[in-house]
C-alpha cells in the first residue's frame, strides 16, 4: 500500500502546482459533505440536482466544480478558495478475519483527492465523540472501557440533532482499545501526509486534529444551559483513580485536602468525585455537592439589545456597592431568533461572581446600566450564601415560573430603545462552595487538554510539521447561557497551548467584538476556524462582515460548514443539520448569504 500511495502522490510533482510565493493567501476552505460517498460502491444514487448527479457519481470532478462555483478560474490571488478533507479515523478500518485493519482503498481515495483537486486544503482528522460511524466504532461503543460515564455508572445516552454519537474517554492511555485504534489510524496518516510531494505540501493549509473535544452530558443537543442539576462526565473507574492521583500530586498529602475541602479522608484513596445537590437533600455532606455554581462562581447572566448604544457600561453591585464590570457581547441566538426586532445575536451579558471565600448569609445584587443621563436598574436579585434546604426548594417555582414566561415576555426597556433580561439568577437564589467541586472541575478540564495534546504529540512524532497542526475546539465561552464545566474546554483554548488554535464558530461568535477580544487577548496570529456559519437572516452583510474580521485578526483559514457534492445523506439528510447547508437557494439560517459571501470573498 505504501508503494501505491507514493506512486500515486509522486505524480503530483508534475501535476500538481504549489501555492504562489509570497504572503500566504487567507483561505475560505468550505467543510464538503459527500466527499467518500459520492460513487462509492454500494451508495445509493445521487439526488438529481447534486454535484455528484452532475458529475456522473465521480467525486473528484464534483468537488472541482463545486469550488470553481465559489472562485471561478482556480485558486488565485489573496483570498483563495479550498475545502476540508474530513477522515474519521475509525472508520478507516475495516474487519479481517476477527483483526480490525487500516482499508487500503480508502487511503487510495484520499491520495487521489489531494493528487487531482489543485486548491488549498484542510484535513480534519476527527477522534472525537462524532468519529461514531461504521461497524469498528459501533463495536467499541458497546465497550464501557471505551466510554466516558455518568455518576450512575452509565453512559449518556446522547445525540446531536438525530446523529448518533459515542462518548468515547478522554484517558490517554494507548493500551485502552478506543484509543489504540484512534492514535494507529492517526500516527498511519499523519505520516503518510508528511511524506506528501513539495507541490502538495503547499497547498497543505493544515490540519485539524481531534474533532470538538470535550466532556459529554445528556441532552447534549440542548442541555447546553444547564446549571442546576448538571450531570457530567467522567465517573469511569479508571478516570476517578486519575482523578485521585491528580489531588495527590495538587495537595501533596491528605492532610492538606481535608484542610482545603472541610474533610476527613484518611487517604485520597478514600475520596469520590461529587455528585450531589446538598442544596435539594440536607443529608448530602458538603464536599458531595455539585450544581453549576458549587466550584465557588454563580453565572450571572442575560441579554440586552440597545440598537441606539445608550448604555455605555453594565455594572454589578452587591448590596450596594461597586463589585464589577459585566461583559457584553456574547452570543445569544437564541435571542436573536425568538426577539424579532433584535438584529444582532451578540446581545448576551455575563459576569462569573466569585463567592467562595464569602461568609454564610444575604447578600442584594443589583445589575446596574449606566448612560449618559445616569444609572438604571436592570435587575435586583437575592444571593443566598448556605441558609435551608427548604427555602431554596420554595423558590424553584418562581424560577420555573419565570423561565416560562419566555425571553420576549421577559424583555423590558429601562432606557427607551433598550430591551433587557436577567435569565439568572431568575429569583433568590442560594448557592454553596464546595472546594472539591473546582477541583473535579478543574481535573476535567486537564483530562481535555490532555487528550489533544496526546493527539499532538502523536502527529508531531509523525512528521507533520508544527505549524500547521490545528485543534478543532468549541468555544464555550463565547455563549453566555453556556454552562462551561459540562464541556471542560477552558484550557483547550488558552494561550500558550503548544497547537495552532483551531476555534469552532457558529451565530454571532462569528463576528462582533467579543470574537475580537477574544483572539487579540490570546495573540492567536495564523489561527484557523474550522467551522464556520453566522446563521444569520436579518442582516445579510452580516456573513461578510465575518470573513472579512478574521481576514483582518490574521485567520490562515476559514471553513464555513456546510457545503455537499452529495446532498440529502447521511448527518445532512437531519433537517436541522440541512438547514446549514451552504447553497444559493436555501434561505435557512441565512446560508444562501453565506454561498453568496464566500463568492464575494474570493474576489479579492
Amino acid at each position: 500500500m505504501m508503494r501505491r500511495w507514493v506512486r500515486s502522490l509522486s505524480l503530483l510533482v508534475l501535476t500538481g502546482s504549489a501555492l504562489a510565493a509570497g504572503p500566504a493567501p487567507f483561505v475560505v476552505a468550505p467543510v464538503v459533505e459527500g466527499l467518500f460517498e459520492c460513487g462509492a460502491p454500494g451508495s445509493p444514487p445521487p439526488k438529481a440536482g447534486s454535484y455528484c448527479a452532475a458529475a456522473n457519481g465521480h467525486a473528484v470532478p464534483a468537488l472541482r466544480q463545486l469550488l470553481d462555483d465559489l472562485e471561478p478560474g482556480g485558486p488565485r490571488g489573496s483570498v483563495q478558495v479550498g475545502y476540508v478533507l474530513t477522515v474519521q479515523l475509525l472508520g478507516l478500518y475495516r474487519a479481517e478475519g476477527d483483526r480490525w485493519i487500516v482499508d487500503a482503498g480508502k487511503l487510495q481515495r484520499i491520495a487521489e483527492l489531494l493528487l487531482e483537486i489543485d486548491r488549498p486544503v484542510v484535513v480534519y482528522l476527527a477522534a472525537n465523540h462524532f468519529d461514531s460511524q461504521g461497524p469498528l466504532a459501533q463495536a467499541l461503543a458497546r465497550d464501557r472501557g471505551n466510554l466516558m460515564l455518568l455518576a450512575n455508572g452509565q453512559p449518556p445516552a446522547t445525540d446531536y440533532f438525530g446523529y448518533q454519537v459515542a462518548p468515547f474517554t478522554l484517558l490517554t492511555d494507548p493500551a485502552i482499545p478506543v484509543n489504540a485504534y484512534r492514535f494507529e489510524a492517526l500516527r498511519l496518516l499523519a505520516s503518510r501526509l508528511a511524506a506528501l510531494p513539495p507541490a502538495v505540501q503547499g497547498r497543505l493549509v493544515g490540519v485539524a486534529l481531534g474533532g470538538e473535544l470535550h466532556h459529554l452530558f445528556p441532552d447534549f443537543s440542548g442541555g447546553m444551559g444547564m446549571h442546576d442539576t448538571p450531570r457530567v462526565t467522567d465517573f469511569g473507574e479508571a478516570s476517578v483513580r486519575q482523578f485521585r492521583a491528580w489531588l495527590a500530586r495538587k495537595y501533596g498529602g491528605i492532610d492538606k485536602l481535608n484542610a482545603a475541602a472541610g474533610t476527613a479522608f484518611g487517604s485520597f484513596d478514600a475520596v469520590a468525585p461529587p455528585a450531589r445537590n446538598a442544596l435539594v437533600d440536607s443529608g448530602v455532606p458538603r464536599w458531595q455537592h455539585y450544581d453549576g455554581s458549587a466550584g465557588g462562581k454563580l453565572a450571572l447572566r442575560g441579554w440586552l439589545w440597545d440598537p441606539d448604544h445608550r448604555v455605555q457600561r453594565l455594572e454589578l453591585r452587591v448590596d450596594g456597592r461597586a463589585w464589577a464590570e459585566i461583559e457584553r457581547g456574547f452570543n445569544r441566538l437564541d435571542v436573536y431568533r425568538a426577539v424579532a426586532d433584535v438584529q444582532d445575536p451578540n446581545v448576551g451579558f455575563r459576569h462569573d461572581l466569585d463567592f467562595s471565600s464569602w461568609p454564610a448569609g444575604n447578600y442584594r445584587l443589583q445589575v446596574v446600566a449606566h448612560s449618559a443621563t445616569g444609572e438604571h436598574a436592570l435587575a435586583d436579585r437575592l444571593l443566598v450564601v448556605g441558609g435551608t434546604p427548604a427555602s431554596w426548594l420554595a423558590n424553584r417555582w418562581q424560577r420555573a415560573l419565570a423561565r416560562a414566561r419566555g425571553l420576549a415576555q421577559r424583555a423590558f426597556s429601562p432606557l427607551d430603545g433598550v430591551r433587557s433580561a436577567l435569565d439568572a439568577p431568575l429569583g433568590d437564589q442560594r448557592v454553596m462552595f464546595n472546594p472539591l467541586a473546582r477541583d473535579w472541575n478543574d481535573f476535567r478540564a486537564a483530562q481535555v487538554t490532555g487528550f489533544m495534546g496526546e493527539l499532538h504529540r502523536v502527529a508531531l512524532a509523525a512528521g507533520l510539521p508544527a505549524a500547521k497542526l490545528f485543534s478543532h475546539q468549541i468555544l464555550v465561552r463565547a455563549n453566555s447561557s453556556w454552562n462551561a464545566d459540562l464541556f471542560a474546554t477552558d484550557g483547550s483554548v488558552a494561550a500558550g497551548v503548544p497547537w495552532v488554535h483551531g476555534i469552532n464558530m457558529y451565530g454571532g461568535v462569528t463576528g462582533g467584538e467579543w470574537i475580537r477580544r477574544f483572539v487579540r487577548a490570546r495573540g492567536m496570529a495564523g489561527y484557523g476556524v474550522p467551522e464556520f456559519h453566522p446563521q444569520q437572516t436579518k442582516r445579510p452583510a452580516a456573513h461578510l462582515e465575518a470573513l472579512r474580521l478574521h481576514r483582518q485578526l490574521g485567520a490562515r483559514f476559514v471553513s464555513p460548514y456546510y457545503v455537499s457534492i452529495a446532498a440529502d445523506r447521511g448527518a445532512a439528510a437531519n433537517s436541522a443539520i440541512r438547514a446549514l447547508e451552504i447553497r444559493p437557494n436555501n434561505p435557512q439560517e441565512g446560508s444562501d448569504m453565506l454561498f453568496q459571501a464566500i463568492r464575494d470573498m474570493a474576489k479579492q
